[in-house]
């Protein structure tokens, strides 16, 4: 079929068509009519591209959320996302068929199945269902910490000082406490305060707001976020037996209160994979695609450091094989520095009925390319559940033509599974052995607290009066050691999950220096 005889529908599939491994989302609509052999897909290997899902709520932004990860776990690629809703834990199960499903199917040209996915359920902190995630306070750093904390400017200064303190004295930060009593020692001792006095423009009072706001974090339940085991980065990318990359889903939970803190937790683990991972530039298929849902959240009230570091971490994670798709109500949620950087657009309907709603429609508008076949300015308001304006990169990394895409169902379930089916397969995971026990090692609060411990009384030195040793009684020899098969006992702590988390750890008692980079994330320097 040559170009002028081609239909409109199949000249915009033609942008789409690939050589390589791809995403199939849909089909081609064009005015009331489409058309399943127009396929829309993704090129697997753009995935670290990066890209936004947006749409009003109830336009279908979860189940393109759902389609997206299902194929991504069937290529290998691992995912993580969070599930603010629940909604997201039927990717475990699944799909049921029934007559929309068919009709959907039909019209996408899709060979529908119902198929379940590997999937790891972890929560924020131990009040949740799913497996226990923490971050040490030094791991996390200053600046996500202020953002969770709602410091100003100069407030996140003086906390980045109290962390390159706690570095230099080699006091380790791994929860609230370590953190607390390390601005109490500079605030309410005299040698604490000569120090303070070093660290340059670090006021008292500040440090006394800082103070507060932790104490009000912990009183929160703020705690349980912050400790050990640490979670570790490659505990995101595994694979199943079957080659199926593993989709974590954060649950939310009880953390929908605390929705900045759940945000920037993430950012926190988007942060560590970027510390973790090696550049290896651009690859067939990424090594993991992450999605932060309610996007908006972690832009809100952000500070200049932390909108930086953003927009730093979305450019260069790229070439560690990482892509990072942003899910929120409207584009306009996402500052135009980040949103530049994404290659992929997935938009839903929007609605138009304030003059804010039309402002953001029409700057929406201006974010496609050119095209002449649809209306944007109203077909972005006319838009079905289940379908979405969308334009990706092509293979050659350029913009394909707008479509006007019909989504295809997801595969696995739609719904929630229930809250006592995810906690019964958390806690049947390997990884809840792994991280369901706290471990609270020595560090800045014990430390600190024998340093501001009274000297023992003259008594403690005196020598004890100890019972004469008898005379006369034969002693036996020691008996010859005996081999044991069993692991030795270094052996057995070079296999805990506790030691390991111990030795990976920032700030550790024997003083080296910590490496931070992203966001001020702390790692140690290997």
């Amino acid at each position: 079929m040559t170009e002028s005889t081609a239909t409109p529908a199949q000249q915009i599939a033609a942008g789409y068509v690939t050589t390589g491994p791809a995403l199939e989302l849909g089909s081609v609509v064009v005015g009331d009519e489409v058309d399943p052999s127009a396929q829309i897909r993704i090129p697997l290997a753009m995935m670290n591209r990066h890209g936004l899902i947006a749409g009003a709520t109830g336009t279908g932004k979860t189940k393109t959320l759902q389609v997206i990860a299902e194929q991504l776990s069937a290529a290998g690629v691992p995912v993580v996302m969070a599930d603010f809703k629940g909604d997201l834990s039927g990717l475990s199960r699944p799909g049921e068929a029934g007559e929309k499903i068919a009709e959907r199917a039909k019209d996408t040209g899709d060979q529908w199945a119902g198929t379940p996915y590997p999937v790891e359920f972890v929560s924020l902190g131990t009040g949740g269902i799913g497996v226990p995630v923490r971050a040490t306070i030094s791991a996390f750093g200053p600046i996500l910490l202020s953002k969770v904390l709602g410091l100003n400017q100069n407030q996140e200064s003086t906390l980045g000082l109290i962390f390159h303190y706690a570095d230099q004295q080699g006091l380790p930060l791994l929860d609230l406490k370590d953190l607390r009593s390390v601005i109490t020692f500079l605030t309410n001792t005299d040698e604490g305060k000569a120090q303070l006095k070093t660290l340059g423009a670090v006021s008292s009072q500040t440090a006394g707001v800082i103070l507060r706001a932790l104490v009000n974090l912990e009183a929160d339940g703020g705690d349980t976020f912050f400790g050990e085991p640490e979670l570790e980065p490659a505990d995101l990318l595994r694979v199943d037996a079957n080659g199926r990359g593993t989709i974590t889903l954060f649950e939310v939970g009880d953390q929908a209160a605390r929705p900045v803190m759940f945000s920037t937790f993430l950012m926190w683990v988007l942060a560590d994979l970027f510390n973790y991972l090696p550049e290896v530039g651009d690859l067939d298929k990424p090594k993991l695609v992450f999605f932060f849902d309610e996007a908006h959240l972690l832009f809100k009230d952000a500070s200049k450091a932390f909108m930086d570091q953003v927009e730093q971490t979305v450019k260069l994670i790229r070439s560690k094989g990482v892509g990072v798709f942003f899910c929120t109500q409207l584009p306009t949620d996402v500052p135009n520095a980040v949103l530049s950087q994404l290659g992929a657009r997935v938009q839903h309907a929007l609605r138009a009925f304030t003059p804010d709603d039309q402002q953001a429609l029409s700057k929406t508008v201006r974010t496609y390319p050119k095209t002449e076949i649809y209306d944007l300015a109203t077909d972005l308001t006319a838009l079905g559940i289940g379908e979405a304006i969308v334009t990706v990169l092509s293979e050659r990394g350029a913009p394909t033509p707008v479509a006007w895409t019909r989504l295809r169902a997801p595969r696995s379930l739609m719904d929630t599974i229930g809250p006592d089916y995810i906690k019964a397969t958390a806690q049947a995971s390997p990884l809840f052995l792994k991280y369901g026990p706290t471990v609270d090692r020595e560090s800045a609060y014990e430390m600190l607290a024998t340093r501001m411990a009274p000297p023992p009384s003259a008594a403690a030195d005196e020598p004890m009066d100890l019972p004469p040793i008898p005379i006369g009684i034969e002693v036996p020899p020691m008996p010859a050691p005996v081999e044991r098969a069993e692991p030795g006992m270094l052996e057995k702590m070079m296999d805990n999950p506790a030691f390991k988390s111990a030795l990976r750890s920032a700030g550790t008692v024997i003083g080296r220096e910590v490496t931070r980079s992203i966001f001020g994330t702390g790692r140690r320097r290997r």
